[in-house]
Formats: C-alpha cells, structure tokens, sequence
C-alpha cells in the first residue's frame, strides 16, 4: 500500500526540483542570450510599439502592444510565439548596442495573437514609461504563479481528512472498491461499441473513469457525448485540460451540440465564436455592463477630484457600493446560463471560480498534464473522469534530476495502474491506413486498436506503400550537428534529402491534384533547430513557392492532436555511438508516425537508431512492407 502523504511529499520535492531548474534557467537565458536570439525562439518582441490603453470590462487597465521588426514579412519563424492568455510578460527599453534596462513592473497578457496583444499592467505610470521609451520591447517574464497554485494543491491534498478529497487521494494512490450507478447501460447508435460502452462507464461512476484514446480513435466524440449525457442529469460542469488550445478544441466541439460554454481565460489562437465564450466578453455584452462601466468611470473622475470632505467619502461609498450590486447580477446572470465550464487546469484557481464546487470534474489530455496540476482542479469536484493516452505526448518536464524522480508521471497513469478496472481503451480508429496504424497497435496497445473499414486501404496512390523508411546512413555528409546554446541538433543533409523525397513525391502525385484535392502534408522533427532549418530551406525552394500553405512544419510537440495526408519525419540522430538522446522517449515516436492518414515518409540513420529495439522494429516492419 502507498502512502499517499508520502507520495505527495515526493511530488513536492520533485516539483520544487522542477521550479528550481526554471527559475536557473531563466536567469540564465536573459543575461546571456541576445535579443534577437529571444526573438527566434517566440520569447520576446522587439521593437514594439505602444497603442490605445484602457479599462477593461473586469477594471483592470489594459494596453495594446504592436509587433514590429523589418523582418515579421519575410520571416516566418518570427511570427510564432509563445505569448498566450495568462503569462506573466516584463518590459524593457533598450540604448546603445547591447545595453538593456528592464523596468520593474511586470504585466500579465490577456489575450495575443500574431502581431498584437493586449497586457493587463499595473496602472497608468507603468504605460507611460514605455511609450517614451525609444526602442522597447517585451519578453516573457519566470511565471511562478502556476507552481504556486500546484503547490498549494498538494499540501492542501496531502492535509485533507474526512472530506470527498481526501476519498479521492486514497482512491486514486491505491487499489481500491471503486463505486457505481447501476442503472441498464445507454445505447449510442451513432458511437461504436466501445465508444458506447466508454460514455455508459463514464456514467455509471461515482469516484473515477478513465476514457484511454489512442490516436484517432474517436476520444474527443466520446468525451463530448459524455459530457452531453452527463449534463442531463447535472446542471453544471467543469472541464479542463492542461493547455489553452485542449480547452479551446473541446469547448468548439461541446458548443457544436448546442451547448452553453464559458471559457474562463481567453483562448491562446482565439476565433471569434470562442472569444464571444470568454467571461471577460459575456460580461461586457450584459445589458446592465454600459451603467457599470460608467459607475466605474465616474467613481475614477470622484477619485481624481478634491478629496478629505464628507461628501467626497459618500459619493465615493455609494458609488463602490453600487458598483458591487451591478457586479455581482452580471456575474451572477452569466454563471446561471452556462452549462459547462472550460479552463486550463491552473486557470480553475481563477477568482471567478471561488468558492464553487462541480459534482464533476472532465480533464481532457489528462496524460499530458503533471499531477499537482490536476489537483488543483479536483479539490472542486466530487467524482474526476480523465480522457487522454498515457502512450502519446508526456507533460513537459525540463529537470532531468525531476524527469528521473518520476515527475513526468501523471495522475492518469497512476489511476490506471492502481485501478485498471475504471479504464475504456477505444478501439476502432477513423485516421490512417491500417498499415501504417498496425505497428502502432501492436508496440503500444497489445494489438488491440483496429481500423475502420471506411479507412483501412486509404491511400492517394494506387499500389503505394503507405509507409516508406528512407535510410540515410549512406547520404554524404549526414551527420548529425550541435548548434546553438542549448545544443540543439540539425543535419542538413538529411535536411535536403527531406525536401528532395517531397519534391519528387508530389511530382508523382502531380502538383496540379496536390493542390486541386489539396492534400496536405506535416514535415515533423522531434529537434526545433531541424525544424527551423527546413522552414528556411522551405521557403527558399522554388519547387514549393505554390504549394505552400499544404505544407506544415514544426516539432512532435506541435503536432499533438493534428492529422495530414501525408507525414514525413526526419529523425536528425546520426552518429557512430548510437546516440538517439531523446528519440528514446518512445511516446512522441508513436505521435509522430500516427499523424499520417494516407502516406509515411521517415528519413532516418539505420545504422544509429537500429541499434534500439524500438526502431530496430520499426525498420523490419516497414522493409517487410516496401518487399
């Protein structure tokens, strides 16, 4: 039996592990590492430029910041950035070559999209002092708010006693008699069988359910009828996920069914149908907010005139008074309406959520988020139903001291091991050619994932191979390279050989049906800096300059969720040790290969990576297919 006190301190330790290296880390990054390097990895902007400034519907002061940069037109890699709703941001101005002065406030983005963003700032000053900065820019501040809150969640776990959470801790850190409804099982004509069956577990528990969905098996339909059926018996729920794009993705399809959802935080890449979801929004469109929004102005015109007499103190009381009643309905009416409530994990802490409770609790891509991070939203639920794949993406984990300790080990898969019985592993996949899904099944799911019928002989060639592994350990000068401070890897001559096998497989295809059917392909690596090398190596290809926009390319991790035609992955790894580095982490190898619907291109070192028993497979797999 574990001790869950225990365990919990462990995931302290590990996690205080974690925040140490980040907190290393980012000191070291912004005394050595240049502006312009910043500005490549998406952390920072510079120039900016300031634009209008204002209250915004909760009454916090608010800017606009604006991109600039001569190079945002012709280069790509510039217009990613890692800027997103919640993140802490900090200011600087900049004199001379290399002289930055950092300003000591800090501001918290409210919502970013390419070139613009807005940020929550400390007061009025705070703005100033950048505008009459001459060149200013912005960069992403150490955000410890989120290890705060995981944090607080586990000591708060670990001291429960005779409550529902503390049922829950012993629960899920150990074997145990988990309860159920027992009313005769829901038929979904429109589910198959074991989609069906998942949304009746989902309903029958009382403690926990485990929805496991390997890639395109259907996890997000099933979790969204789940939470549909489960809506008819509650009034309200709360679903979350680690990352604000998991949220945005569940909350679209949740709102296709005609369900009222309100997006605590704004979404990172936000739409309009999702911005309209926000609270922020449904507070500003409330028929009562134009009276509120000029009680709050003439209270700041009060506040600004001759202060100390009595008269003073009653308009400023009966303003603050009346202020809080408007508040107070506006919320209270757009709490009422919604059914379902979506945000990030951390962003359940969020103060318009105080004080609420949820008889249930939905985390979707649960395999992806840390432990102390699930906390934080189940101490606000009665019963937990986690969806995801504890055999795809991990959580990010930056410590390898803390990676080694088993921080990257998340709640779902304790759940998992410790309560097997809770867990519905979807079956039947609607993505992929079934050869290029069977290895997948049989490495990572006991074989038992099958194809649908309508997609198991999908191809866009007829006699092709659905699955091609392209050896590179002959290919002159391909070696793997050490580039940059952080020992990022390329091989260039892989690099080439990755466009060259597109170039001549859209010739076969025929360029014109590549963009008349427009088939879309995913050039994945798991190495940012290859991933950078080919973007430019992309954009300076002639062959591709039409073809363009049906061409992705960008990490494992930014991948997770997505699907193309046609995926080619370069493995990079080329070295006479065997070397692979983090291509051992087999889960983001099976994200990688199940992203293709219809054709598989992998360029990779035989001679390197056979050497693991994973790829070794791999490779005998596809050879037995190409003969």
């Amino acid at each position: 039996m574990l001790s869950p006190t225990l365990e919990l301190s462990r995931q302290r330790q590990l996690l205080q592990l974690e925040w140490d290296h980040e907190r290393e880390e980012f000191r070291r990054l912004t005394e050595s590492i240049g502006i312009e390097r910043k500005v490549r990895r998406g952390d920072c902007w510079y120039p900016i430029a300031v634009g209008r400034s204002y209250y915004n519907s909760l009454n916090q002061f608010v800017v606009e910041i604006h991109r600039g940069g001569a190079t945002l037109a012709d280069d790509d890699d510039t217009v990613e950035h890692n800027f997103e709703y919640g993140r802490q941001v900090m200011f600087f101005r900049k004199s001379g070559m290399d002289d930055i002065t950092y300003f000591e406030f800090t501001g918290t983005v409210s919502y970013a999209e390419a070139t613009r963003m807005v940020v929550i700032m400390p007061d009025e000053a705070a703005v100033s002092a950048i505008a009459q900065a001459d060149l200013a820019g912005v960069q992403l501040a150490l955000d410890e708010t989120t290890y705060r809150l995981m944090m607080d969640a586990l000591t708060r776990v670990a001291n429960a006693k005779g409550n529902r959470l503390a049922e829950l801790r012993d629960l899920f850190y150990n074997p145990g008699k988990t309860h159920k409804f027992t009313f005769d099982p829901m038929r979904f004509p429109w589910l198959n069988a074991t989609q069906e069956q998942s949304v009746n577990e989902v309903l029958w528990a009382k403690d926990v359910a485990v929805v496991h969905g390997p890639p395109g098996t259907g996890k997000t339909t099933t979790l969204v009828e789940a939470i549909y059926e489960t809506l008819r018996r509650e009034n309200q729920v709360l679903v979350c996920a680690q990352s604000n794009m998991a949220v945005d993705w569940i909350s679209e399809r949740l709102m296709e069914r005609g369900i009222d959802v309100l997006r605590i935080g704004n979404p990172t890449r936000v739409n309009d149908r999702m911005l309209s979801q926000t609270y922020e929004r449904r507070f500003e469109a409330h028929p009562d907010y134009p009276q509120l929004w000029s009680m709050r102005k003439a209270l700041r015109e009060v506040r600004g005139s001759r202060r100390g007499s009595e008269s003073y103190h009653q308009k400023v009381d009966r303003l603050k008074e009346r202020i809080t009643e408007l508040e107070l309905r506006i919320h209270n009416d757009i709490f009422g309406q919604a059914r379902v409530f979506a945000c990030t994990l951390a962003g359940s802490a969020s103060r318009v959520l105080d004080g609420m409770k949820f008889a249930t609790l939905f985390i979707d891509e649960a395999a992806q988020a840390l432990e102390a991070a699930c906390w934080i939203a189940i101490r606000k639920a009665n019963r937990v139903i986690f969806a995801g794949d504890h055999c795809q993406l991990p959580p990010t984990v930056k410590s390898v001291e803390a990676l080694r300790g088993g921080l990257g080990h998340t709640l779902m898969e304790r759940i998992v091991g410790s309560n097997p019985q809770v867990v519905t592993l979807l079956k039947v996949q609607y993505r992929m050619n079934d050869e290029i899904l069977r290895f997948s099944s049989e490495w990572f799911y006991g074989g038992q994932v099958e194809s649908a019928p309508e997609v198991k002989h999908r191809g866009i060639l007829d006699l092709d191979t659905p699955i091609t592994w392209i050896d590179t350990s002959e290919l002159e000068g391909s070696e793997e390279e050490v580039v940059g401070e952080n020992g990022g890897r390329i091989n260039r001559a892989e690099a080439q050989l990755t466009l060259d096998t597109l170039e001549q497989y859209f010739e076969r295809v025929g360029r014109q049906r590549v963009l008349d059917e427009r088939i879309d392909v995913g050039i994945i690596s798991p190495y940012r800096a290859q991933v950078q090398y080919l973007r430019r190596m992309l954009r300076r290809n002639d062959f591709f300059k039409p073809l363009r926009h049906a061409i992705t390319v960008n990490t494992v991790d930014g991948f997770q969720g997505q699907e193309r035609d046609v995926i080619v992955i370069s493995l990079v790894r080329a070295n006479s040790e065997g070397q692979i580095g983090f291509l051992r982490d087999l889960r983001r190898m099976n994200v990688a290969i199940t992203r293709a619907r219809m054709k598989l291109l992998i360029l990779g070192d035989t001679a390197t990576l056979t050497r693991h028993p994973f790829y070794a497979r791999l490779y005998r797999y596809v050879h037995q297919l190409q003969q």
